[in-house]
């Protein structure tokens, strides 16, 4: 199987991308035009805004997918990993009771408010058995 030359494969990313830059621009162009002038009394836009408007917002917000902030959810997934593994380290050195004693006083200063704490109900069954 002979692969196809490469400036075919280039040729044929570039048409794809401006394809798809395209039909995203006219997509966001309906449904601004549809939308922002009823609701906002805004402007109708035509393609090159929208194009425009894409740009900002890709500027804005970074050109990389997910948060728009590079590395991001690496280095939060990494300090995460980092935490877990120091406080596991912490808890093998305590004794069970002091286990318990941490465990309470983290549930206190992190945990839900005292209000909304579960607290154990008196039932019927619980009140015969005394």
């Amino acid at each position: 199987m002979n692969p196809k030359p490469w400036p075919l494969r280039v040729l044929k990313f570039v048409l794809l991308g401006i394809l798809f830059v395209a039909a995203m621009g006219y997509v966001t162009m309906s449904l601004w035009n549809w939308l922002v002038p009823d609701l906002f009394h805004g402007p109708v836009i035509n393609f090159w805004q929208t194009l425009g408007l894409l740009l900002l917002t890709r500027l804005l917000t970074g050109f990389k997918g997910g948060s728009g902030r590079p590395g991001f959810s690496r280095k939060w997934q990494q300090h995460k990993n980092d935490w877990k593994q120091k406080m596991e380290s912490r808890m093998a050195g305590m004794t069970p009771e002091e286990q318990e004693k941490f465990r309470q006083k983290m549930r206190a200063s992190c945990g839900p408010p005292a209000w909304m704490r579960r607290q154990p109900t008196e039932t019927a069954f619980n009140a015969q058995a005394e």
